[in-house]
C-alpha cells in the first residue's frame, strides 16, 4: 500500500471516530420547546436549562412587575423592557439578569440596571444608577431562590 493511501485511511478513521464520539454527546431526553415561561417558572417545563432552575424561577418572580422583553431559560438571560412608575413619569428603568451557572451561588447571578430620565425636550437620556440597586435585586433573587429550594426539600 502506498504511503498516501495509508494517510487517507488514517484521516478517514479519525473522522469516523470523531463522528461516533460526537453522536454519543447528544442528550436523548425529550425537550418541550413549546413550554411557556410560567411552566419553567413553576418547574413543570422540560429541564432543558443549563442554569439553576431556582435562580431562574426566582428571577422571574422577583421581576414580575416589569414587562419582560426577552427571556431565554437555556442561556439564563432575562431582559426586561423599560418600566415607568406611574408616580414618577419622568424616570424609567430596565434590568438584565444573567444566570451564569447551574449552582445556587451568589456568583452565578449578575444583574444590570439601566435608568433614563425624560428631559424638558421629551427625550430620554441615560442617568446614573446607584450600584447598590443591582446588588439589592441580586440579593432579593438569591433569597427567593433559596426559599424555593427549601420548599422543594421540605415537600
Amino acid at each position: 500500500m502506498k504511503p498516501e493511501n495509508i494517510s487517507v485511511i488514517k484521516v478517514l478513521a479519525l473522522a469516523a471516530g470523531a463522528a461516533v464520539l460526537a453522536a454519543c454527546g447528544g442528550n436523548s431526553a425529550e425537550r418541550d420547546r413549546n413550554a411557556t415561561l410560567a411552566d419553567y417558572k413553576s418547574g413543570r417545563g422540560a429541564q432543558a436549562t443549563t442554569v439553576n432552575r431556582y435562580l431562574w424561577a426566582a428571577s422571574l418572580e422577583t421581576l414580575d412587575f416589569l414587562p419582560v422583553f426577552s427571556a431565554d431559560p437555556i442561556a439564563g438571560l432575562v431582559i426586561t423592557d423599560w418600566y415607568v412608575n406611574p408616580e414618577i413619569p419622568n424616570e424609567r428603568f430596565k434590568t438584565n439578569v444573567y444566570i451564569l451557572d447551574s449552582a445556587l451561588r451568589a456568583d452565578a447571578l449578575r444583574v444590570s440596571v439601566f435608568r433614563q430620565q425624560k428631559g424638558e425636550d421629551g427625550q430620554w437620556t441615560d442617568a446614573t444608577v446607584n450600584p447598590a440597586t443591582a446588588r439589592e435585586i441580586e440579593n432579593a433573587i438569591l433569597t427567593r431562590a433559596r426559599q424555593l429550594r427549601l420548599n422543594v426539600i421540605d415537600d
